[in-house]
């Protein structure tokens, strides 16, 4: 298929992934985990000019190598968002089990939230937590979302208190007290996520201090993931999918890293697909990059042209999910499938605490 020509389905974004492959804990070891490096290959040039389809050469490494992938001078940007203790349980005036998960601090007061069941979160009720703390719903929103305040403490102390880590919903089991250390990046800084920028779940310490030594620069940017990021495409047109809002802050000096490495030549690297959507977010038509707050409805697709990252470090994703597109408009339909098709057949472990491939954007 020639994506470069448009016009791709949500259904071209299917796979077949065992269920094994679904990892349900982290690797033993942070920073043990298997990286799939993924390079483009040029298309070949047809009959009358036509291009034939892209394909990728692949390797495979351990994440560790990382180090020595990434060429001095250029520039490795984290997303240092840090994942709240947002998922509330609790119980509704009939003894039935609920939950909240807290997103974010409303603009006109309390936070807006998403829980299970919707009936418990109807305007007026309460929920729960124990402890005399206690849930209550101020208004049905759009989408599903509700304004909610929480009574007997402020959100945070809550969340301190009564609040678990947000675990994906394809991990079947409890969060343990592991979680709350394995499902956070080791550099992360301000609170404000609901689920983790997991490219980054794979650094150390010393796999960043290694870099740094190389001569790669280090920039960090916040991005605040939301539930979205686990939201399956239903639309079979791409294009209709409301993307939900995500906030990010680009500060100056992470601006003026990418502006510096981009006029000395040489490489961005963003890790993960958070980076990719704040950086795309903020950059006029030149590339750019604009300092300061932003929100985020980016929806990157197939035939998208990348205006700032040259390479990035990513987990693999759900099927039909915005994730994997945004990695086919990277690296190329062609190219990312057969490399969703090696890594299964390779035995690759899948999706937030699983491995990670290194992707090249196509030319």
């Amino acid at each position: 298929m020639d994506d470069s020509r448009g016009g791709l389905r949500t259904s071209d974004f299917e796979y077949s992934l065992p269920p094994e492959l679904i990892a349900q804990t982290p690797a033993a070891v942070r920073g043990e985990s298997r990286l799939l490096v993924v390079r483009p290959t040029a298309a070949a040039q047809g009959r009358n000019g036509a291009k034939a389809p892209t394909g990728a050469a692949m390797e495979d490494r351990r994440f560790s190598d990382l180090a020595e992938l990434i060429p001095p001078g250029d520039l490795l940007v984290l997303n240092t968002t840090r994942v709240r203790h947002a998922r509330l349980l609790g119980r509704r005036p009939s003894g039935a089990p609920a939950e909240v998960l807290l997103l974010h601090p409303a603009e006109n007061g309390g936070w807006v939230a998403i829980g299970k069941p919707g009936s418990a979160l109807r305007a007026g009720k309460r929920i729960d937590l124990g402890s005399g703390i206690s849930v209550e719903t101020i208004e049905a929103l759009d989408e599903g979302y509700r304004r909610v305040r929480i009574l007997g403490a402020t959100a945070e102390e809550a969340m301190e208190r009564l609040g678990r880590i947000p675990l994906p919903p394809y991990i079947e089991r409890l969060p343990t007290a592991d979680d709350a250390i394995r499902y956070q990046t080791v550099f992360a800084e301000r609170p404000g996520s609901v689920a983790a920028p997991t490219a980054g779940l794979h650094f150390t310490p010393e796999l960043l201090a290694s870099i740094a030594k190389r001569g790669v620069r280090i920039a960090r940017i916040d991005l605040e993931v939301g539930p979205g990021t686990f939201q399956p495409v239903d639309e079979e047109d791409p294009a209709r999918h409301p993307m939900h809002p995500e906030r990010y802050e680009i500060p100056p000096e992470a601006a003026g890293l990418v502006a510096d490495t981009r006029a000395r030549g040489h490489a961005v690297w963003a890790v993960g697909t958070t980076v990719v959507r704040a950086l795309e977010s903020a950059a006029g038509e030149s590339g750019t990059v604009r300092a300061g707050p932003g929100e985020t409805r980016l929806m990157i697709t197939p035939g998208y042209r990348y205006r700032v990252v040259d390479r990035l470090v990513t987990n693999f994703h759900l099927p039909r999910s915005t994730l994997l597109m945004l990695v086919a408009a990277f690296a190329g339909y062609d190219a990312t499938i057969a490399a969703y098709q090696t890594a299964v057949a390779r035995r690759y472990r899948f999706y937030s605490y699983g491995d990670a491939m290194l992707v090249q954007r196509e030319q």
